[in-house]
């Protein structure tokens, strides 16, 4: 099913640490790059983090955000290492030392500072898995916001992949008429100059004036490229990539069609065509 790369998913979780809040936010980019910011004591696990989140999203530029609230039970509990306590306590000094006027240290500042407040092992441990479980229910929020956008694209795309189909039908059937009004333009041309022609030779230019014209082969490959367009939004994965290398095949064939165009109607179709393309284009940038 076609994903977008924009959405959002977030996930509130009750520990015995206090409240850890997950945001994660996602928008289009030709690759996956997670961006990721976590309390400093939490940043052990940014490696399992990464990985699940790369599990789950192929393409997109990705930030995800995590909160700790601490709770009181938390604040609590709290155990000190007397030896990282002690070591900023001489920083300290020495600071004050240097600049006898400096301001009071908060001492919860001093708490928050790195391995100055010690965690048992099986508390880390429940933590760190209540931490990443929070992280999987907001993975699987954004997700289905992305699978949501994704079928808002893709019901887009479809309508206008088949608006450019019913053209590519109606170009089809008026080329006969086109060709025959510009043999019959041409002859008439000839007969106001009111000159001596070697038939023969006025057929072969005619065929010839005929073959530059022809948009027969652009009109099928441009046929097939909305065919396969419409093949590949049903495929699983990411395919947003694919999809873009055929919005160049669709707007390359488009451009010949239109600079080979002999008469308004179809210089109109191309004009149409090459519009719609540009729509589909812009949101096939925001595949995944």
């Amino acid at each position: 099913m076609l994903k977008s790369m924009t959405g959002f998913g977030r996930h509130t979780l009750e520990s015995d640490a206090g409240e850890l809040l997950w945001e994660l936010r996602s928008v289009n980019h030709r690759y996956l790059e997670i961006t990721l910011r976590m309390p400093e004591e939490l940043r052990a696990l940014e490696t399992s983090a990464r990985e699940r989140i790369g599990k789950h999203l192929g393409r997109g530029k990705v930030e995800a955000t995590l909160k700790l609230r601490a709770s009181r039970q938390s604040v609590q509990a709290v155990v000190l290492d007397d030896a990282a306590l002690a070591s900023v306590a001489d920083a300290l000094k020495q600071v004050r030392a240097v600049i006898p006027d400096a301001a009071a240290v908060d001492p919860i500042k001093v708490m928050q500072w790195p391995g100055v407040v010690a965690a048992s092992e099986p508390a880390q441990d429940k933590l760190s898995g209540q931490v990443l479980a929070g992280l999987d229910a907001a993975i699987e929020d954004l997700v289905a916001t992305r699978l949501r956008e994704g079928e808002k694209t893709a019901a887009m795309l479809s309508e206008r992949n088949q608006k450019i189909a019913s053209l590519l039908s109606e170009l089809k059937q008026h080329r006969p008429a086109v060709v025959e009004k510009q043999r019959a333009k041409l002859l008439s041309r000839l007969e106001e100059l009111d000159i001596d022609h070697n038939e023969q030779r006025l057929e072969q230019e005619l065929v010839y004036a005929a073959q530059r014209l022809d948009i027969d082969e652009e009109l099928d490959r441009l046929a097939a490229h909305v065919s396969e367009f419409e093949k590949a939004m049903q495929r699983s994965g990411p395919i947003g990539r694919r999809l873009d290398f055929l919005m160049q095949e669709f707007n390359r064939e488009a451009n010949t069609i239109g600079s080979k165009a002999s008469d308004i109607d179809t210089t109109g179709a191309s004009v149409d065509i090459k519009v719609l393309i540009e729509q589909m284009r812009e949101q096939v940038q925001n595949i995944e």
